[in-house]
C-alpha cells in the first residue's frame, strides 16, 4: 500500500481530491470512516468536482458530479440519481492506521 495522506487532512463530512501516480482521486470521511473513489464520472468520464475539493451535495450527505448533477452514495459509490444510475464510482482500495491513511492506486486510465 501507499501512503496518501494524515488521517487528520481527511475532516469528517467532508471531501478533499488527490493525485498519486497520475490518478485523480477524491476522499470523504463519514462515521469516521475514510471511502476514496477514482475523481471519474462513470457517465462522461470527467471530474467530478465543481472547485477544488468540493465534491459533495449541499447536504453533504452524497457525492454529486458538477457536470450533470448525478448522486452517488458515499458508503460504495453506486449512483442513485442521474444519467449514470445504477453504475458506481470505482473504489480505490484504503486503510487507516497511526500513521495515516493508506491507499492501494488503481491504474491510470
Amino acid at each position: 500500500m501507499k501512503y496518501l495522506c494524515e488521517g487528520s487532512e481527511i475532516l469528517e463530512g467532508k471531501s478533499r481530491g488527490f493525485e498519486c501516480e497520475g490518478v485523480a482521486m477524491l476522499a470523504v470521511r463519514r462515521d469516521g470512516q475514510v471511502f476514496i473513489y477514482k475523481n471519474r464520472c462513470p457517465h462522461r468520464g470527467v471530474a467530478l468536482e465543481w472547485l477544488p475539493d468540493q465534491f459533495l451535495d449541499s447536504s453533504a450527505s452524497l457525492i454529486q458530479c458538477a457536470t450533470h448533477g448525478a448522486l452517488f452514495l458515499i458508503e460504495d459509490g453506486e449512483c442513485i440519481a442521474g444519467p449514470c444510475e445504477g453504475k458506481s464510482l470505482t473504489a480505490v482500495a484504503c486503510r487507516e492506521d497511526a500513521q495515516g491513511v493508506w491507499i492501494s492506486p488503481p491504474p491510470a486510465d
